[in-house]
């Protein structure tokens, strides 16, 4: 199983939105590291979710992977803003994965906690510029923050 950190703004879609929805389809990604990190998402691998673009920033639940990676149906759809006109059925480009809520935390892991935290240190999440919308977390980072989310 692998570790996963995922972004939202919470004014687009939030953990809240999420639980009632129970599964997202994970598409708009138009990032190519963040894309191919997609990708090496399984079933049964397990993210936390990230309120981004807001105050205060932070990892406000958990979600599981429940379909592995297919081409973003966003890349095909000319109406969408994630319409992708290079992307063709046997060359996609990008790629989505799909979600089911798995827990809200009691208590969201604001990102200046992340920062401080002494179990934290080496986080992606906490180092300067880290900006993609999709990237791995190590086993004891996802642990040590969803024990302080509970």
């Amino acid at each position: 199983m692998k570790y996963w950190l995922i972004k939202s703004e919470p004014d687009c879609y939030s953990i809240d939105d999420f639980k009632k929805e129970k599964r997202a389809s994970w598409s708009g990604v138009r990032n190519y590291q963040a894309r191919n990190f997609i990708k090496e998402m399984r079933k049964g691998d397990l993210a936390l979710f990230y309120h981004s673009s807001t105050e205060p920033k932070a990892v406000v639940g958990i979600a599981k992977v429940v379909k592995e990676a297919y081409p973003d149906t966003t890349a095909f759809d000319k109406k969408s803003e994630y319409y992708e006109p290079k992307a063709t059925k046997e060359n996609p480009i990008w790629y989505q994965v799909d979600f089911a809520f798995a827990e809200k935390f009691k208590t969201p892991v604001t990102l200046s906690q992340i920062k401080i935290h002494p179990k934290l240190g080496g986080i992606h999440l906490a180092q300067q510029g880290s900006r993609l919308s999709v990237q791995p977390v190590s086993p004891a980072h996802f642990e040590t923050i969803q024990k302080l989310g509970k």
